[in-house]
């Protein structure tokens, strides 16, 4: 049984983010994965990296407040990361739950003496980004996908060595078609069914 961490951000109810969670988490009931679901907003989640937290920062351990959110990354094979895309990035909430919960002795270690960290999340073997664009793939190209990037060359290191990444993107939301909205959403459903198998 695949153990699956889905982190969900986005602050609206009612959203086609909110959808894609949706589908997602019924492809890893599908898959009868064991799903754990950590909603960023409806937790009240606090995205700001103090700086308390930055003095501490190479000590080892989130901050106490922020326990279960590094069980939960520490048990999961597969992350499945599901929000919106703004400004080319991950939400601030997101962002900061990265930037707090990714933290030494949880995501990383850095040994006495060394200058590279050591990842340590060795139980992550898959990544799934479901997220929408507002603009179109072409766009976000030129822009050079710096939340893709955060995903695939930041978040990934810290995992096992072999983790793979999954893009899931709906480009051009904001213009799409009903159809085009659906099809995206089964697309998300199919997938993590797969992945989660």
């Amino acid at each position: 049984m695949t153990r699956a961490l889905v982190v969900y951000c986005h602050p609206n109810p009612g959203s086609l983010v909110e959808a894609a969670r949706d589908r997602a988490l019924a492809g890893l009931e599908r898959a009868r994965a064991d799903v754990r679901l950590n909603d960023l907003y409806a937790d009240g989640f606090d995205p700001s990296f103090t700086a308390g937290e930055w003095e501490r920062h190479l000590e080892p351990g989130p901050d106490p407040s922020l326990a279960q959110y590094a069980d939960d990354l520490m048990w999961a094979e597969l992350l499945v990361l599901v929000y919106p895309t703004w400004w080319s990035g991950q939400p601030a909430m997101l962002k900061g739950w990265i930037d707090r919960v990714f933290v030494s002795d949880v995501a990383w270690d850095l040994p006495p003496g060394a200058n590279k960290l050591r990842p340590r999340l060795r139980n992550v073997r898959r990544i799934v980004a479901v997220t929408t664009h507002g603009s179109s793939k072409l766009v976000n190209a030129a822009e050079g996908e710096a939340g893709k990037r955060t995903v695939t060359r930041g978040v990934r290191l810290m995992c096992h060595p072999r983790t793979r990444t999954t893009w899931l993107a709906l480009y051009g939301v904001d213009a799409s078609t009903a159809e085009r909205r659906q099809a995206y959403l089964q697309r998300v459903e199919d997938r993590l069914a797969a992945l989660a198998r």
